[in-house]
């Protein structure tokens, strides 16, 4: 059992919802991205994504479209972002997931990448350009390191698919609340509960609702549908606003607690 495991044990047992938050590790530094996961799990964060920057992201708006961007001009790589990630392990034992494209894998070489990772302190990996059926490059060694593979399921998947994808996720299942990119915006709660009740049918695992959470408001709706609630976007826009201007790690912290507040059982 890793650090992910036991947090969801943790809140379990506290009938809490866990908040995901994820930022572009690298935008605008990676001494700043340390410095915002330390803060992030003050303000409330329970589990924390860092986005590996790419080039070419496909599943992506323009927020963390540009986030990537950013990220890539301060040179941040893979290996630096693992470096950073062990870092972090001498102050924090929060859950660290990374988002990353197939490419940036790949090049790195699977097997050496979730060994390093889990040596690093990685305790999950999602891959937004791989579904579960293609991952068999990753799977063994990442099962073999102790690497949670984290897979996506969309609102169109099929009962098959739900079944699928549910029993191959470790960690939990990602349901991405409305179809496209990062960044739309979350209309159809009593959709995303359907969907999220579908889901439960078929796993033990937490359900971890994404894509469109974007205030506190819909942050508080989320929870009570699921177990888990994941805001990226509107934490990478404060990101892109406040990056130079001193305030960013204040922005980010006043706006996570304000997620986490929301989230609390009434």
């Amino acid at each position: 059992m890793n650090r992910l495991d036991d947090t969801w044990h943790r809140l379990k047992a506290k009938r809490e919802k866990a908040l995901i938050t994820y930022i572009m590790a690298g935008d605008p530094s990676l001494q700043d991205t340390e410095q915002l996961v330390l803060e992030l799990e003050r303000a409330g964060a329970d589990i924390i994504e860092l986005g590996v920057p790419f080039s070419d992201p496909i599943a992506d708006g323009p927020v963390i479209q540009k986030a990537a961007e950013r990220g890539l001009r301060s040179g941040t790589s893979l290996r630096m972002i693992l470096e950073s990630v062990r870092h972090l392990r001498n102050t924090t034992q929060i859950p660290i997931l990374l988002m990353a494209y197939c490419n940036n894998i790949h090049a790195f070489g699977e097997a050496e990448f979730c060994q390093k990772a889990v040596e690093a302190g990685v305790d999950g990996l999602i891959v937004p350009d791989m579904p579960p059926d293609e991952a068999g490059p990753l799977r063994g060694p990442a099962d073999a390191a102790g690497l949670h593979l984290i897979f996506l399921l969309a609102p169109t998947s099929t009962s098959t698919r739900r079944a699928y994808v549910a029993k191959e996720s470790g960690g939990f299942v990602y349901y991405v609340a409305v179809t496209g990119i990062t960044g739309a915006k979350l209309s159809d709660i009593a959709g995303v509960r359907q969907n999220v009740a579908k889901i439960r049918r078929c796993t033990k695992r937490p359900v971890a609702v994404g894509f469109g959470v974007a205030t506190a408001e819909d942050a508080a709706r989320v929870a009570k549908v699921a177990d888990g609630v994941i805001v990226g976007s509107a934490i990478v826009r404060r990101m892109g606003e406040h990056g130079q201007d001193g305030r960013l790690v204040q922005e980010v912290g006043t706006f996570v607690r304000s997620l986490k507040a929301a989230m609390q059982p009434t």
